[in-house]
């Protein structure tokens, strides 16, 4: 590695020793020092991901670390690329994951501004826009303070909570030349902490409940973050034969299980809940009016809910995420990675030496398994009304897709297509969904970072796009094929904001007024957008808008075909609305 010469070398000389492979940034000059710094000093190492707006490089980051399970890095420009990025990191907040925001501002020394812009894009202090939803922020004000604030930031961001980080640094620190040499940080020494392990005394008293309960129930949201956690959760199932319901936050458990009963009413029958890194409790064990916005429990009385995981630790006085409070009889604040393989333990002790716990475990699992069987009988059925209709109903769409997939190595990106995935894809193995979207305007810059984690994996990366998400950030496309990332996209277009749709027909029934009128500020048509040609004019393989449903798997097999040959492809399926 050549001598650092600027402020701004000593941060590529600190992305690159602690594995930044990717760096996401729209152009800025409060880091033009940082982008030189990158391109001639760096030789594009970490490789530049460039983008057409700042929430999308912070998406693209967002996609990656759910992947990887590491921070990439994306570059914002000072006050109005924070603000602009400031969304995606609230849902980066949201959903767990590291990432590492950099940003520039203009000098902090007033005499070196330049008139006007370097006052207009300079704020005291600009961390002040995200340090409501970040896990830490810092502004450097020296080339001293540099390793230190990107090492604590990188290790902050993996440390559980996880979640995104800001440095900023001074355009007048990144420019100019260095007059001393400065001590940089060793990264296995700068490395997060241990995995935090439920208490012992608690663990007991878990696994003494657990075990006397008739119907133990387990919820989980995001246990599936690391493989580790994935197999610790299935063995724990299996010795309990407890009932798992997956939240889908990430790929938790494996949904072809036959003690897999999402969708079932199997909450109502418990007698204990046993909640694994779930943002909110009091939803999943509540019935919602969709009209009062009152909800009743669902739980019978007495149900005994025990709740490991950091949601407390997540919670701030600005963000109401931390969501309703709700009691429970047992609270640890641990990682289920770690956590879950001594309380299995725990858990086997009480019944592998006791003949009718055991054959209590036996039977409950075999209750579930009919329970599991009937839910996949029941989405069966659903599949078959409106099978040949056009435009495509959801299920289909759906079967579709896998159909298509038959004999590839797949992983599909965020949108499960409203749960269908869950119900008609086989997802057995750890990662082949990357956890549910998170919401309009958050899910292709998402995509695309799933896509770049996973782009020499040999992995075939599948997304369904909504229509009403691409429609915020279209000229993301543009970086797929600028940057060769595999990506097959397969828009989910009912040519509406149906989520929205429907709350305003909910309205209209309720007030009884004409539901015909919702369509007013919803719908995404007269006239409808032409994606497969818009993904033309951006370098990708298109086909479509396709209403047929005969047509479906000959035009996502020739997508698939592209992708492999290198080219991004989008295959545009016009459903019902849903």
């Amino acid at each position: 590695m050549p001598t650092p010469q600027y402020g701004s070398d000593l941060v590529v000389d600190l992305m690159q020793r602690f594995g930044i492979e990717y760096a996401s940034l729209n152009p800025g000059s409060t880091f033009r020092g940082l982008h030189d710094s990158i391109v001639n000093y760096g030789k594009n190492h970490p490789q530049i991901i460039t983008c057409q707006h700042e929430e999308v490089a912070v998406q693209i980051a967002h996609g990656y670390a759910r992947v990887t399970g590491k921070p990439m890095v994306a570059i914002v420009h000072d006050v109005v690329g924070l603000l602009h990025a400031s969304m995606a990191v609230y849902y980066a907040h949201l959903d767990r994951v590291p990432v590492i925001v950099m940003g520039g501002t203009g000098p902090m020394d007033t005499a070196r501004r330049r008139p006007h812009i370097d006052w207009t894009h300079t704020a005291l202090v600009q961390g002040n826009i995200v340090r409501d939803y970040v896990r830490w922020d810092d502004q450097a004000y020296s080339v001293d303070a540099v390793p230190d604030s990107f090492a604590r930031g990188y290790r902050m961001s993996l440390t559980h909570p996880q979640g995104p980080v800001y440095l900023c640094w001074d355009a007048a620190l990144q420019e100019d030349p260095l007059d001393h040499a400065v001590p940089l940080v060793d990264p296995e020494r700068a490395r997060p902490p241990a995995p935090l392990m439920g208490h012992p005394e608690a663990l007991r008293t878990a696994a003494d409940i657990l075990v006397a309960a008739d119907m133990p129930v387990i919820l989980t949201e995001y246990t599936g973050r690391t493989r580790a956690g994935y197999d610790a959760l299935v063995a724990l199932a299996e010795a309990l034969g407890a009932a798992v319901v997956d939240l889908h936050g990430r790929q938790n458990f494996p949904n072809t299980h036959p003690l897999a009963v999402s969708e079932t009413d199997v909450i109502r029958r418990a007698d204990a809940v046993l909640a694994l890194d779930l943002s909110d409790l009091h939803g999943p064990l509540s019935e919602l009016d969709r009209v009062t916005r009152r909800t009743a429990p669902i739980t019978p009385p007495g149900c005994k809910i025990i709740d490991i995981g950091f949601r407390d630790l997540r919670a701030s006085g600005w963000s109401q995420e931390f969501q309703k409070f709700t009691e429970v009889d047992l609270f640890l604040h641990a990682d289920t990675s770690t956590t879950l393989p001594a309380l299995t333990k725990l858990v086997q002790d009480r019944v592998l030496g006791d003949n009718a716990r055991a054959q209590r475990v036996s039977a409950r699992a075999a209750d579930l398994r009919r329970l599991h069987d009937a839910a996949r009988d029941r989405w069966a059925d659903e599949a078959m009304r409106d099978w040949n209709a056009s435009p495509v109903s959801v299920p289909r769409l759906a079967m579709e897709i896998r159909d298509a997939l038959q004999g590839e190595d797949w992983v599909l990106c965020a949108n499960a297509l409203r749960d269908s995935a869950h119900r008609y894809w086989d997802m057995s193995q750890w990662g082949q969904h990357t956890g549910n979207e998170l919401g309009t305007s958050t899910q292709i810059g998402m995509n695309l970072g799933i896509a770049l984690a996973l782009r020499n994996s040999g992995k075939l990366v599948i997304a369904v796009q909504p229509d009403g998400d691409l429609m915020f950030d279209v000229g993301a496309l543009w970086i797929a094929a600028h940057d060769r990332i595999p990506l097959l996209l397969v828009m989910f277009n009912n040519r509406a904001y149906y989520n929205d749709w429907e709350h305003q027909i909910r309205m209209a029934e309720v007030r009884e007024r004409d539901v015909r009128m919702a369509y007013i500020g919803q719908e995404i048509d007269n006239p409808p957008p032409d994606f497969a040609t818009v993904a033309r004019g951006f370098g990708w393989y298109g086909e479509g808008p396709i209403d047929q449903p005969k047509d479906i798997r000959p035009a996502i097999q020739r997508g698939i075909e592209r992708v492999k040959a290198g080219q991004p492809a989008l295959i545009d399926v016009v459903t019902q609305p849903r």
